[in-house]
This record gives C-alpha cells, structure tokens and sequence, in this order.
C-alpha cells in the first residue's frame, strides 16, 4: 500500500439537478421521528468504484437520466427541510430534486484503490444542510470519472432522511432502472421490529449527548479536527481472530463484534486512560430492508463494561458486545418528544459509536451487469468520541466476505490508533 498524501486528485466539480420525472408527494409534509431528529446533524456518505468495462461508452446523460425515474420513488429525497410554526422542522415534499455533482481524477481506479485509504471522502460532495435550510438538496450523487475510463459513484445523504440501508436501497434502485430491470410502482413503507426496551425507565439515554444550538446549520460542533480511514481485513483474518480468541463460543460471535471488540480495546491503549466504557451499537432493525420510503430504522444500543476495557481477553469483549446490548430506541423517542424536541443532539460520536451495515446489499448495485469492484461507507458530523462503520467487502475467502471499516476520530487519536491496532492486530490503516 502506498501513501494517500495527494494534493487533491479529484477536480473539475460542476453541479446540476435532477428531479422527479413527473410531480409526486403532491407537496405533503413529511414528518420526522424522533429518531430521525437525533440523526439530523449526521450525513452518511458512500463511494462505489467501478472499472472501465462498467463504465464504458456511459455518457453524463446516461447516468443521470435513470435518476428521474428512480426519484419518483424515492420522493422524500427529493424535499427540502422546513420548519412549522412551532420551529419544529420536517421534510416539505416539493420535488426540489438532488444534486449532481461530475469530476474528473488523475489516477486510475486501481492507482487510487492501492492508496492508503484515507480520501474517499473527496468522492462523495460535502454536505451540510443550511444555514438556508429550506435550499438545502438532501442527497448529492456524485460521478467521478478517473483517468482509465472508470467510474466512482459517490453519494452523500443526509442521515435525517433515513439511514444507511436507505441510501444503499436508493442507489440499487438507480442501479435496477438503468439495467431496464422492473422496479415497483408504488413506494411501500419500511416495518420495524418494536423495540423490547421498556419506556418507562427514568434515565436519559446513554447514547445520546445534547450539543449547543445550531439554529438553521446543521453541522456537528466540534473542537478537534476529525479525519476517517478506511481498510479492509481478510475473511480468513477475521477466521483466525474468531477461532484464537474466542475459542469457548466461536460460533456466536460475528465478524462485526470481534472488529469491535479489538478497535475498542486498542482505542482504550491508544488513549492511555481507562476508558471508553460505555460504546454504542448502531444495527440494521428494520423487517423490510427494501423499503423505498426513507426511514431511520436502526436499533442504537448501549454496552457498557465493568471491567478495564485496555486489559480483558478479547473474547470476553467481543461476548459483552454480543450479549449485553441495552436497546435505547425507546428512551432516545420519549426524550425527544418530550421537552427536548427543539433541543439538538448527536448519536454518531457521542460515545464511541459502531456502526453495524453487515447485511447491506453494498453489491447489489450494477452498471453494464457488473458489480463495483469496491465499495466504501463513512460517517460525517460525528462527535468527537469517533464512529466506525462495517460493511462486507467484494473479497471472499472460502465463500466468506472480508469486511470493510471506515473509521472517524481527531487525528491525533487516529496517529495513536494507527499503531495500537498494527501492534496488536497487524492491521495497518
């Protein structure tokens, strides 16, 4: 792997909309959960790489054209943020459409994939929503074309429209249209598992963490400089962590909670104090994940270790992150509904946050009937405690996937993680 220390590779941004093919959502008011206010200052962004023969012979027009189509679906995406009377916000369904964005790269799909991955982000478009709220496209998709004729497709989504199986179902849905594949006709809307958490219980969510105001601009108040690294590890890597260290329950922990097991603790060396003890779990609740109405479906969850985190066995880790979940859903909706709903919070960051996308269909999305040979998913706007996204990846070992993670911290914590996690793991980021 070489160094990602470029000067900007990516240039030549020029913007345009797209919006629905004909009017739809009759210009209704979306309401927002609760859920979907405590995600509203995070934005999720995903970079799909395709080699020339997926892109070969693909004019701009060819790939916005699906677009049209698929936000007649996916209309929510196409609104804008307003607020009531009141300053509560939602989602006014006008059909103001999404943002293109077209650049170009010096370097070929291979080049850039072989590069430690720590700019992946220059192929997706920085969003943030505001200060002109009411102006703000919720969802920029951007077409990267690199110097061999490859194409990345590099999408950014404001996580107060839905979460990360949302924005990978509005992508495979443009990918199903521009295949000449049917696609349903009317929206349906997203089911849920009921959270079996009691409401009733009086304390705040863990989870959750009250920021200053940020009135129309939504952005994660930070002091630190926050920077995301990405790499990928081998299915048979994960294999043997498994095996070694988890040799009494093997079978009952998964690739993501042994990912996170280890990021933990290295983190809790890497900080030198004895802490995090608490982290979040962000996982995939929704009974229907190819629902095309948007929706913040996730289960957030706490666990919390009574133990020195830098010290344990990582199997006893991993197990606690498997078995001690504390689900939050309910105690997040009856805080923000209550006195607190025009207050803003984070849940990305608050804690140190993991975010499991395991079963997102990441390679469900084809151009020419060819998968992307890599696939990447970050988080933006976090807290300053960090994020970390795992998602599969296109390697496969034995039938297996290896998985990708993207993870969020101030750089300075990130230098010191960087090396906790090659001591340790032998896993370079």
């Amino acid at each position: 792997m070489v160094s990602g220390s470029l000067e900007c590779p990516v240039r030549g941004q020029t913007l345009s909309s797209v919006v629905p093919a004909k009017a739809t959502g009759g210009n209704k008011d979306l309401e927002l959960t609760s859920m979907d206010l405590a995600m509203k200052l995070h934005y999720i962004k995903g970079v799909y790489f395709f080699q020339p023969e997926a892109a070969q012979g693909l004019s701009i027009h060819d790939l916005k054209k699906p677009m049209f189509q698929c936000l007649e679906l996916y209309y929510a995406a196409s609104g804008r943020i307003r607020r009531s009377e009141s300053g509560q916000p939602f989602i006014k369904c006008n059909d103001g459409g999404v943002r293109i964005v077209e650049a170009q790269c010096d370097k070929s799909v291979d080049e850039w994939l072989a590069m430690a991955r720590n700019n992946d982000h220059m192929l997706a478009h920085d969003q943030v929503l505001g200060p002109d709220l009411g102006f703000s496209p919720l969802v920029f998709v951007q077409f990267t074309r690199f110097k061999c004729g490859g194409v990345s497709l590099g999408l950014s989504w404001a996580h107060v429209l839905g979460d990360a199986f949302s924005a990978s179902n509005f992508l495979n849905l443009w990918g199903q249209i521009m295949a000449g594949k049917q696609v349903p006709l009317q929206p349906n809307s997203p089911a849920y598992n009921i959270s079996q958490f009691p409401t009733s219980i009086s304390r705040k969510p863990f989870s959750l963490k009250k920021v200053d105001p940020v009135g129309d601009y939504w952005l994660t108040p930070n002091n630190s400089k926050m920077v995301t690294h990405s790499f990928r590890i081998a299915a048979k890597q994960l294999h043997d962590y498994i095996t070694t260290y988890c040799i009494h329950d093997p079978n009952k922990i998964s690739d993501f909670e042994i990912i996170s097991a280890m990021i933990w603790q290295s983190l809790s060396k890497a900080r030198e104090d004895s802490g995090p003890n608490i982290v979040t779990i962000c996982s995939n609740n929704s009974a229907d994940k190819m629902a095309m109405l948007p929706s913040n479906g996730m289960t957030v969850s706490t666990v919390e270790a009574d133990f020195c985190v830098s010290e344990v066995e990582i199997g006893e880790l991993a197990k606690l992150i498997a078995e001690k979940k504390m689900d939050e859903n309910g105690l997040i909706g009856e805080l923000i509904k209550g006195d607190e709903v025009r207050s803003d919070f984070i849940v990305c960051g608050a804690n140190l946050t993991f975010v499991n996308l395991e079963g997102m269909n990441v390679y469900g999305i084809e151009m020419k009937g060819l998968k992307p040979v890599c696939v990447n998913y970050m988080m933006n706007g976090v807290g300053e405690e960090g994020t970390v996204v795992v998602l599969p990846s296109n390697e496969k070992d034995g039938g297996n996937n290896g998985k990708m993670v993207a993870i969020t911290l101030p750089q300075h914590l990130m230098l010191k993680l960087d090396n906790r996690l090659q001591f340790d793991w032998n896993i370079v980021i």
